[in-house]
């Protein structure tokens, strides 16, 4: 195995990080197998969530790329590029690459290019024709105005309130349609479907043609169709090598689902997922999460391949066979808890492959499937991810983040010596039993809550954590050790919230992306109703947060928690706009541009992101996968371009 290393290179606001895989050198010849076949499956999603993420998105990467490898791949490999315009083009790309396109992953602006226009033209018509998507004069006509001009298609998903969200968002997932008429057929469907609704518009582009909305499909014959046969051909062999009868199953599902796109099929796939226990090996593959889509019904693709961490399961298996004590006890209505919890299965697992959304920037945290009705009758799935977080922490170790925001050298000590195992564990109550938490009362649309439902969903489950973390019962379960942990995960939250996550947002923007509109909605909610609970002090020109009184916040969390769960359970569309209108979408603006220059002093990246290793199946002489080895090595630029090579058709069949 080629030697690790945890970090690696930087660029604009990014740095990028290697995952390990732990245990994966004891896994047997069979389940390494199973892994390179789910792997392969991953990969081949990669272009689907390019195209998602923009309409021009796969002619602009495959152009930039054969601009690079035409001209300045030797040389930025070497560290001799000299030319300013060249340099800017080449961070561009890895821009692009690290976002599925030419949308910011996080904030969802359009990357404005640091070259200039006449070099990019001069630089395209210099790579021969072959090379490129399309005669140079065309593409250069249909690319420079999307990439160039930046009144046109500003954003991948705008939430703007009193905006049309559908046309104001360059995500690909409509065509001249309007957010009331998305709004109406779908709302129309969900009416028609009864009380176990299939997931309306998951899987399929609303168009509209002739006057009349229709939809694009994904799925083998239908929209992305070359590209599903590659997933499906490696699922296929991957289920010759899993380790169960459900896993056979669930793979058959699956593909038929991308064979025929049947949301039914993709309801029972879900259901059937669930009951896999056994097995040491899962993934996630398909479309699956809808924050890409203002209005939250398009998924975008994402797949990622598993492995349990036997160790750390302990702790995820310890809250799941007390997901009813939490239910029963939780600070909401008794109308909104479920009187029987049932299916809370929770792991605590390695990564071995991410794709899509998941890749290069990934989630630390999973809870799945994500349809209300199958929640509610049959449970869900949760998996911490033990080697990303890993790979995060040893990433930030002396940094200075702590001595520079945290209000004093106690509060440093206190999060040096609880921060990790808290951390861990709230993202366990999060994913585990916070998403998994409650329930609608009888009518409520889960979809009610339209553009606010995510941010409102993810503050659920956040404040679920919270208000648990502190509990005398995690220390009865062996979670913390003692009784004054929790106090680290309460101030960082709060201090993340309220002041250090704004370090990833351009002074004088809002706050668009969901998770971070769900914190700052905790966090300033809790400052504004606790009375002095928490406070910002100024220190010789510096702001800090302080934290008079944790049991208060305690009790806030509890207050809050109640009123977030009315909202969701009631559908109460009015209260959560409210909500997150008047505490999760502005920055204070002189707080903003503060703490913009204190975290440029660190030299830190505020966003981060990993490679993944290259798997090389070993085969003996009648075919057999041996071994699969694992390869470290490779940058950025060379991974990327690997991908391009052997893992894209859709340019030619979208």
């Amino acid at each position: 195995m080629t030697d690790f290393k945890y970090t690696g290179e930087r660029f604009a606001d990014l740095q990028m990080l290697r995952y390990q895989l732990p245990g994966f050198a004891e896994l047997s010849a069979r389940q390494k197998a199973y892994i390179y076949y789910l792997a392969e499956a991953t990969l081949w999603g990669r272009d689907i969530t390019f195209d998602q993420y923009g309409k021009y998105n796969l002619l602009i990467r495959q152009t930039l790329e054969a601009v690079y490898t035409t001209l300045y791949a030797e040389s930025a490999a070497a560290g001799t590029l000299s030319d300013d315009d060249a340099k800017a083009l080449v961070v561009y790309l890895k821009r692009v690459w690290f976002s599925n396109g030419i949308y910011h992953h996080y904030g969802c602006d359009k990357f404005k290019p640091e070259f200039s226009q006449q070099f990019f033209e001069t630089a395209v018509k210099s790579v021969p024709s072959d090379r490129l998507p399309m005669p140079a004069d065309e593409l250069l006509a249909t690319i420079i105005p999307v990439m160039f001009d930046e009144t046109l298609l500003p954003k991948r998903v705008n939430k703007a309130n009193g905006e049309d969200l559908v046309k104001t968002s360059a995500c690909n997932f409509y065509d001249g349609v309007t957010q009331e008429e998305v709004e109406k057929y779908y709302g129309d469907k969900k009416a028609a479907a009864g009380s176990c609704p299939p997931s309306f518009g998951l899987n399929s582009t609303l168009v509209k043609r002739d006057g009349k909305l229709q939809e694009d499909v994904w799925c083998l014959n239908g929209k992305y169709g070359k590209t599903i046969s590659h997933i499906i051909e490696n699922l296929a062999k991957a289920r010759e090598y899993a380790e169960n009868e459900q896993q056979k199953k669930i793979i058959t599902l699956l593909i038929e689902y991308y064979t025929t796109g049947n949301l039914s099929t993709f309801d029972e796939y879900s259901i059937e997922w669930l009951k896999e226990l056994d097995g040491r090996i899962d993934f996630i593959n398909g479309f699956i999460e809808v924050y890409g889509d203002p209005l939250g019904y398009k998924a975008g693709w994402e797949g990622i391949v598993e492995y349990k961490d036997l160790e750390a399961c302990r702790r995820t298996q310890t809250i799941s066979n007390n997901a009813q004590w939490f239910e029963d006890h939780s600070p909401v209505d008794p109308r909104f808890r479920k009187p029987k919890v049932t299916g809370v299965v929770a792991n605590a697992i390695c990564a071995a492959m991410i794709g899509g959304e998941e890749y290069p920037s990934t989630a630390i945290g999973i809870n799945l499937p994500n349809a209300d009705w199958i929640r509610a009758q049959h449970g869900s799935k949760s998996v911490t991810i033990t080697n990303f977080t890993g790979a995060y922490n040893k990433a930030s170790q002396g940094n200075g983040f702590l001595e520079e925001f945290a209000c004093d050298a106690d509060t440093v000590a206190l999060i040096r010596k609880y921060g990790d195992v808290c951390d861990d564990l709230h993202t366990d109550l999060h994913e585990c039993l916070g998403h998994g938490s409650g329930r609608l009362l009888d009518g409520t649309d889960p979809d009610a809550l339209k553009a606010y439902g995510n941010t409102i969903e993810e503050a659920r489950a956040d404040l679920f954590g919270l208000y648990y973390i502190a509990d005398d019962k995690m220390v009865e379960l062996g979670l913390v050790p003692d009784n004054e942990a929790y106090k680290s995960n309460y101030y960082t939250y709060i201090m993340n919230g309220m002041m250090t996550q704004t370090v990833r947002i351009k002074l004088g923007d809002n706050i668009e992306e969901a998770h971070m509109r769900n914190r700052a909605l905790i966090a300033n909610w809790c400052y504004k109703h606790g009375n002095g609970c928490i406070e910002l002090q100024k220190r010789e020109g510096k702001t800090f947060v302080i934290v008079n009184d944790y049991q208060r916040l305690r009790q806030l969390f509890a207050e809050l928690l109640a009123e977030i769960q009315r909202i969701k359970s009631e559908g109460d569309y009015a209260a959560a706009q409210q909500l997150v209108e008047d505490y999760a979408v502005k920055i204070n603006p002189e707080l903003h541009k503060e703490m913009l220059q204190r975290y440029e002093t660190l030299n830190i990246a505020p966003y981060k992101g990993f490679l993944n290793a290259k798997m090389t199946p070993v085969f003996s002489s009648d075919g057999e996968i041996t071994d699969v080895t694992l390869d470290f090595s490779e940058t950025l630029a060379e991974q990327m371009l690997r991908y391009s090579r052997e893992y894209s058709v859709l340019l030619s069949n979208k």
